[in-house]
């Protein structure tokens, strides 16, 4: 069993606390808990692996939850004698208390947003009969549990704007439960279904579609398969709902479903996280059979609108930053496919709304939003005016709308609203935020990095205006690198206590990410995938060159697929970062696909199956299987969730055992594990407030840095 004993390093002279409390005070020395290990071993194309901590992969069993008792009961002694622990938390809970309020959108004639007081676990929906009128509140999700843990995931309001389908999540689970609510009356009906996961809530006519799967044998971490579509008519069981899709040949497709245009049910099917099929059907024909305009998968295609008997789609097919398409819905092959909004070049479309007779097309330019207004023929007429390191999002509505809501935030600056008028291309401020805090004392840049291979890489720094590059500042590097998603500037309350101190805030946009279209992501999957690692090797290099941060004052923070990025990244160079933070991390890359979804994964990934090459690959970088015994490792606080069916926790768990029992140091090398929570959507505030308390006070405290509050 290790032993570990820590001081708190010499203060900064830099950043001290006024408060009178011990200085270089000596944590007593902790035992990390004792983790059996059996003798399960794989092979793979004739390569044994051994699989020690195999047994944490069982979610039920008494011993599993000893060891996650007795591990969080370490990790929080530890974390409980930083002293300024609980300052810290009250001074969260300051910031974040201001009243958040996202935009508008409409339906039939009234208005629908969110709203949160200001420290409400959950975010809060209501809705207005006129846009100045009284806000009448529809739903509280805070009033579903005593502990904030219900959450709201997805909603769908019947087009007549009677009924509010919603869907909740309970414990952060990816596992939904759909309810019906009379809008007027505020009456909850008897529907209740269950088994519904990553489903929509396609309203036609008094009843709705969404996806469900059979009920699994294990709920946390069993394989989702045999996942249907069905149509349920308000106010019946869910035993008398009408299948309206499947396919028993392809266990592994997983279904989606919108009504376009009030008649068309179109249907996306996904057997990975890259690529769909598309099919419709004419809901208002009876007999009507579906359409199957993709099969391949290969490309993805999203369906913006039905115009004069043509779907309007937004599409990678032919093109890697995405372009507009119209298909004729009478002959739907491909060889009648137009192009609506050709691709442009070096600026990603990310998204395109059909509201007020135009289309209003959300790009990205170097991970930064730039906004374009088209004509229904494609026809360009406007920019809208971004002048900031910003991201903008929304432009909610219907093609007869004649106006929008959209959103315009930075790192440094929370969400603005602003009411657009779609025919006068003329936007106006609707709500601005109060929060306690002055963004015009702090500033974001944007630099262009080179990887190991040549490649330049954008990273977005934020710091507090004529902070002195010399060295020393405490720097949180943020990444992710997978699955074409984008990391564009975004406003985060819990952040700013670490700005407030003197930190810097560095997010790099790495390969696999879609920041750059189909090729940067694919740059970063499968036997490329050390492209991502390279890259952010790359971006701390280049802080530490810069006299951004030193490695003694560098942390590297990443979830989920963040999560594995960090652990390999750690392992590949454990003498650049002073701190690692890998989040619901994908640790154990030879097992990830035989869990609940995880084979979606593989397009990104490949898995240990696939080849003697991939597995190879895959087994080098892999965080659990790769830790370098003898070399000294940064400080690590593994998080994670009981509930967590995404990326099952058994990741974290078996990832931190071997930590714990590998030569790696003395450093602290600990796991946090909430209880009642998930992969982190829906998270209730009071438990997000106490994560982000222990994250930071852990990375103050072993970079050797002090607070003052």
């Amino acid at each position: 069993m290790k032993k570990l004993t820590i001081s708190i390093l010499a203060l900064s002279t830099i950043i001290m606390l006024a408060a009178c409390h011990k200085k270089n005070s000596e944590i007593p020395k902790v035992e990390y808990p004792e983790t059996k290990k059996c003798d399960t071993v794989d092979l793979y194309f004739g390569v044994a692996v051994p699989d020690p901590y195999r047994w944490l992969e069982d979610d039920y069993s008494e011993e599993t939850a000893a060891w996650v008792k007795a591990q969080n009961e370490v990790t929080q002694n530890f974390l409980s004698q930083i002293p300024y622990r609980e300052k810290m938390k009250e001074h969260l809970k300051d910031i974040m208390n201001y009243p958040k309020e996202g935009a508008p959108w409409k339906k039939g004639d009234r208005y629908f947003f969110y709203r949160n007081d200001g420290l409400q676990n959950q975010s809060v929906l209501y809705y207005k009969n006129s846009l100045d009128g009284e806000a009448i509140e529809l739903l509280d999700p805070n009033q579903l549990s005593d502990d904030g843990t219900v959450a709201l995931s997805t909603l769908g309001i019947s087009d007549d704007g009677k009924y509010l389908g919603y869907a909740i999540s309970r414990n952060g689970s990816d596992w939904q439960e759909i309810y019906v609510k009379d809008i007027a009356t505020g009456k909850v009906l008897d529907d209740h279904l269950v088994w519904v996961k990553f489903s929509s809530i396609a309203w036609k006519d008094d009843g709705f579609f969404y996806s469900r799967y059979p009920k699994p044998k294990n709920e946390l971490s069993g394989v989702n398969e045999n996942g249907k579509l069905y149509y349920h008519k308000v106010g019946t069981d869910q035993k008398a709902d009408q299948l309206a899709y499947e396919d028993l040949s392809n266990p592994n497709i997983g279904f989606n479903a919108e009504v376009v245009n009030k008649r068309y049910l179109v249907i996306y099917g996904s057997e990975s996280t890259s690529g769909n099929c598309l099919y419709f059907k004419d809901l208002d024909k009876s007999n009507a059979q579906f359409v199957k305009v993709v099969t391949d998968f290969k490309d993805d295609y999203s369906v913006v609108d039905e115009m004069d008997g043509k779907l309007i789609v937004m599409t990678n097919h032919d093109a890697p930053e995405y372009k507009v398409i119209s298909i004729p819905m009478d002959n739907p092959m491909p060889a009648n496919w137009t192009d609506l909004i050709p691709m442009s070049k070096g600026e990603v479309l990310s998204g395109v709304s059909h509201v007020g007779h135009r289309l209003v097309a959300n790009y990205t330019k170097d991970a930064r939003s730039l906004v374009k207004v088209f004509d229904e023929s494609g026809k360009f007429i406007t920019n809208l005016d971004n002048d900031m390191i910003g991201s903008i999002g929304g432009f909610g509505g219907e093609a007869e709308d004649t106006e929008t809501f959209y959103t315009v935030t930075s790192y440094i600056t929370p969400a603005a609203i602003y009411r657009y008028d779609v025919t006068n291309n003329k936007s106006t401020l609707y709500k601005k935020s109060e929060i306690k805090f002055n963004s015009d004392d702090y500033e974001t840049v944007q630099k262009f990095f080179t990887s190991k291979d040549g490649t330049k890489v954008p990273m977005f720094i934020t710091y507090k205006k004529g902070i002195k590059m010399n060295g020393n500042n405490p720097t949180l590097l943020y990444g992710y690198g997978g699955f074409n998603i984008s990391l564009t500037p975004s406003f985060s309350a819990s952040r700013i206590a670490w700005l407030e101190q003197g930190g810097v805030l560095a997010v790099v946009n790495l390969r696999g990410g879609g920041e750059y279209g189909k090729e940067w992501h694919e740059a970063g999957t499968k036997m490329k995938k050390q492209n991502v690692f390279d890259d952010c090797i790359a971006a701390a290099e280049y802080l530490i060159a810069q006299k951004y941060t030193c490695k003694e004052k560098l942390a590297l923070q990443g979830g989920s697929n963040g999560g594995l990025l960090v652990g390999a990244v750690v392992n590949q160079r454990p003498d650049l970062f002073a701190v690692a933070i890998p989040q619901v991390g994908v640790m154990d890359m030879l097992r990830y696909h035989k869990f609940t979804i995880g084979r979606y994964w593989a397009v990104d990934y490949g898995t240990s199956e696939d080849s003697k090459e991939m597995f190879e690959y895959l087994y080098k970088y892999s965080p659990l299987h790769s830790i370098q015994n003898g070399k000294e490792y940064p400080a690590i606080l593994v998080t994670t969730a009981d509930h967590d069916d995404r990326v099952v926790p058994a990741h974290s768990f078996k990832y931190a055992a071997a930590l714990q029992n590998s030569d790696i140091g003395d450093k602290p090398h600990l796991i946090r594990i909430e209880s009642n929570a998930g992969h982190g959507g829906g998270k209730p505030l009071d438990k997000t407030i106490e994560e982000v308390t222990d994250i930071f006070s852990f990375m103050f405290f072993n970079m050797g840095v002090e607070p003052r509050y």
